[in-house]
């Protein structure tokens, strides 16, 4: 069995992008550096034209932008300063949550912008609270068998959705002594017939998130050995590199929302717990987008994207690496159902071990019940943290149409820091094609990333980047590792992928070819470190 990932190694990978980024709070930088063209032939009018009603992207974005969203990091002060958390990570439009704040000045208020593209300021105003009541709220709870934190908090403000547009959406806490903080909310689409659905991860944000000093990869002490078990959100983020309380939304989800939006892609927005809750909400999408960083899945989540795969022709990207790898449940905190990540990481602690194995969470590729995650992305994932060159394999292949590449163009930076690649087990679905062949080294070991490109009978394509970086080269983000050539790359091949997926299944027009026999695909796991 492999060695499982150790809280530093996760956190070393993360701390590889989230360093390069131009920042978090003010981090999240335009799109539209670098203009890029439609390929000919393939824009997504008629897809538009044939879609339900939803939202308008290019109304939406001809709203005045408002650079206010952005928190400078000088602002944040301790991290009770002020902070909060919602009792519903994403609600419809119209649907009212709570918003828990605590701070320690006087006062406060809560600002919304909804993020996109709008000509470049990548957010726009949508409202703006009273001046609120400041209360220091310490109240909390751990729980001694799983390590579970969870604050115990008065609601502050009541927030009404009506008129508010379907999107990723930051709140801005700011309190009378002028300290700043986050607190993310997904305004999820009521039907995603005929759009490119984009999915925020965000059970990987509370994977991460160490508010109260327990996350799924360490516990107070910073030990691997002593981390949570399940993780709640019923409570703030504070994760090590994202301090802004934003969860994970700046480094994995920013750059696809702006990139999408200011190219008029046909979006809805949906989350993790809508994969969960509410499979029927997929049904009639094109395609299903999974950012950069969307590693925490249950078996109903898996089973939504095979069932939209399989049954109804839709598309899958995967924009990052390590995709699907952990296996998780969800539980009910003392706010309501599905707002627990469940997530041992190990079979013999797991107590669904004897009674229901198939659910207990190890990851999802180990035994007792093995379903590794590329019968879904298609590549596997090998390993961390890697910083390499990305290599191109096949050219000819249609994603790459327009962006110059040969085979063996290299661009430097943009694999890591955790890859992906295929490999031949009984799970790899057939036909496939091997898009880049990248070599590196991980923890001292020889190996290759791999971007994937795969179809099925039903006509749907699936494409996994293999790499975390995929998603951050769509803004101008991950700066200090790669240049403008290869951003260039990634943003006209994106293009080239989310403007066909908006057309339909994929696969009818461009099928897949099996090359991995001439790539050499390895017998096994490949890497297999986590």
């Amino acid at each position: 069995m492999v060695a499982r990932r150790t809280a530093t190694a996760a956190l070393t990978c993360l701390l590889m992008l989230l360093a390069a980024c131009t920042g978090g709070s003010g981090g999240g930088t335009s799109a539209s550096a670098g203009p890029d063209q439609r390929p000919a032939g393939t824009g997504t009018g008629a897809a538009t034209a044939a879609a339900t009603p939803g939202i308008d992207v290019a109304a939406e974005n001809a709203k005045p932008g408002d650079r206010s969203w952005a928190i400078d990091e000088n602002a944040l002060g301790a991290q009770d300063a002020i902070e909060g958390y919602t009792n519903l990570a994403s609600v419809a439009p119209g649907q009212s949550f709570k918003l828990y704040v605590s701070t320690t000045a006087a006062s406060f208020t809560a600002t919304a912008y909804r993020i996109g593209y709008y000509g470049g300021a990548d957010g726009t105003k949508v409202w703006q609270s009273a001046e609120t009541k400041g209360v220091h709220q310490t109240a909390q709870s751990t729980n001694a068998s799983t390590r579970t934190v969870e604050c115990n908090w008065q609601p502050s403000v009541t927030v009404d959705t009506t008129g508010w547009v379907p999107g990723e959406y930051l709140i801005k806490l700011v309190s009378s002594a002028g300290k700043q903080r986050y607190v993310p909310l997904v305004v999820h689409s009521t039907s995603t017939a005929g759009k490119v659905v984009l999915v925020a991860g965000i059970t990987t944000w509370q994977a991460y998130n160490t508010w109260g000093g327990y996350s799924l990869y360490q516990g107070a002490d910073g030990a691997y050995g002593d981390r949570a078990y399940a993780v709640s959100f019923d409570r703030p983020y504070i994760d090590p590199d994202e301090p802004e309380g934003d969860g994970l939304f700046f480094p994995f989800d920013q750059a696809m929302v702006s990139f999408a939006e200011q190219h008029d892609l046909p979006v809805a927005y949906e989350t993790d717990l809508e994969l969960e809750t509410s499979p029927q909400l997929f049904e009639g999408a094109r395609a299903i987008v999974s950012d950069g960083h969307d590693e925490y899945y249950s078996a109903t989540m898996r089973s939504t994207l095979t069932n939209a795969r399989d049954q109804h022709g839709t598309n899958l990207a995967f924009l990052g690496a390590n995709s699907i790898f952990r296996h998780i449940r969800w539980g009910t905190t003392q706010l309501g159902a599905d707002r627990l990540v469940i997530c041992y990481k190990d079979y013999s602690i797991d107590p669904l071990a004897s009674t229901n194995p198939s659910d207990a969470t190890q990851d999802w590729r180990y035994a007792p019940d093995p379903r590794p995650e590329n019968a879904l992305t298609g590549a596997l994932y090998q390993c961390n943290p890697v910083d390499a060159a990305y290599v191109v394999y096949d050219p000819d292949n249609w994603i790459f149409a327009g962006t110059g590449a040969t085979q063996g163009t290299s661009f430097p930076g943009l694999v890591g820091p955790e890859y992906d690649r295929v490999v031949d087990i009984a799970t790899t679905p057939h036909p496939i094609e091997v898009l880049s062949h990248s070599p590196l080294t991980c923890q001292g070991r020889g190996s290759y990333q791999e971007s994937a490109y795969y179809t099925v009978t039903s006509g749907a394509g699936v494409f996994d980047a293999g790499t975390m970086r995929w998603e951050c080269a769509l803004g101008s983000q991950c700066s200090s590792h790669f240049g403008t050539a290869a951003r260039q790359f990634v943003r006209r091949a994106t293009l080239n992928l989310l403007t066909a997926f908006a057309r339909g299944p994929v696969g009818r027009t461009h099928p897949a070819n099996d090359n991995t026999a001439a790539d050499g695909a390895p017998s096994g796991e490949g890497l297999g470190i986590d």
